[in-house]
């Protein structure tokens, strides 16, 4: 539950919505997804002066093209032109019809596409649906014009993967052995763009008779990725600091909106979530591990308030990120008698592998 008693997710947001969803043509704009989180973190005294630094990052949103119908929104769909028109669709949408209802309508028709954008999209609504779940009357005005614009860009960067292959899963069955089996794409030159097109195969995770009829365990199976990708970013985030956060940040945006779906819904979501995160892993992980890190000794100390404010005080907007799902792992090991310690290590290890901004907190 947020902290947020002030109002100030909704000022942050209603700063945040006058700006487009990307800036240089298809770089992500981060601010509703690191001001949500540091809203819920406590930090909600240091999101103004943030956003002031964040500002030089955005650009205007761009000017409408054609409206969305329902006669032509199959046409529009993954159509970067068609943002404003995407955004003020489902801004109609949510005005005329309950938030859940519009979202379970769309979650299957986009979540085919959930690698398009980096994935950040995906990850922008996980935020948007976690901050309208909080509380009796949190759909606010701006909190439901956030899903409008995370579920715009979403459908106007909708982006399926190439038709993949499908390798032998592991023995163990357990999702770190199965990320550590995703092969790597060979040339792992320019942006995710380039890059999602040399997918070829990937292991088969998890095995789909554990969780067809049982959307409980679909469930336990996207904790059981989103943790594995966390801590995973111990050892292999050095191959791409910033991009290989959203391994993890992305199948947990799918596990933060199971709450709010039908439950028929939760084994694909499962596997959307799978081939997001290990995209992310093949065209960005590193060929060998690099050693690994010995633990910050605030991990074993500090709590997880402790935590989050030193990724508050670094500023970045990836390791806030990870941080925020890093946080969500540590308090499921703490509520299953695990030891939290590793995944706060890994949110202190992103601090420490993304350079902080030149203005921080």
């Amino acid at each position: 539950m947020t902290d947020d008693t002030s109002g100030t997710l909704d000022e942050a947001l209603e700063r945040l919505h006058t700006a487009g969803p990307e800036r240089n043509g298809w770089l992500s704009n981060h601010g509703p997804m690191a001001v949500e989180a540091l809203v819920r973190h406590g930090q909600a005294r240091s999101v103004h002066r943030w956003l002031d630094y964040y500002r030089t990052k955005l650009e205007d949103m761009p000017d409408g093209h054609t409206p969305i119908t329902e006669r032509n929104w199959r046409e529009a769909l993954g159509e970067p032109r068609h943002i404003a028109d995407w955004t003020a669709y489902f801004g109609h949408e949510l005005a005329e019809r309950p938030w859940r209802d519009v979202l379970a309508q769309w979650w299957p028709r986009l979540l085919p596409g959930i690698a398009g954008g980096a994935t950040h999209p995906v990850i922008r609504v996980g935020h948007a649906v976690r901050a309208l779940l909080d509380e009796p009357g949190a759909a606010t005005a701006p909190r439901t014009a956030e899903l409008a614009h995370a579920l715009g860009y979403w459908a106007a960067r909708h982006a399926p993967l190439p038709s993949l292959g499908r390798l032998p899963g592991p023995p163990s069955g357990s999702a770190a052995d199965a990320l550590a089996g995703v092969p790597l794409i060979a040339d792992q030159s320019g942006g995710i763009r380039e890059r999602l097109p040399r997918l070829t195969a990937f292991p088969v995770w998890p095995m789909q008779t554990t969780v067809d009829a049982a959307p409980d365990a679909a469930r336990d199976r996207l904790t059981e990725l989103v943790r594995a990708a966390a801590l995973r970013y111990l050892t292999h985030g050095h191959g791409e600091p910033v991009m290989l956060v959203h391994a993890a940040t992305a199948p947990n945006a799918v596990l933060r909106t199971l709450p709010a779906l039908p439950r028929e819904l939760w084994a694909p979501s499962l596997d959307a979530a799978w081939a997001a995160s290990a995209a992310v892993t093949a065209v960005y992980g590193p060929s060998d591990p690099g050693p690994r890190p010995h633990p910050a000794p605030e991990a074993a100390t500090a709590s997880p308030e402790e935590v989050f404010a030193r990724a508050a005080a670094h500023g970045d907007e990836h390791a806030i990120k990870l941080t925020d799902t890093a946080l969500d792992v540590a308090r499921e090991a703490a509520a299953t008698g695990q030891d939290p310690g590793p995944a706060l290590a890994a949110a202190l290890r992103s601090c420490a592998l993304i350079d902080a901004p030149s203005t921080t907190l």
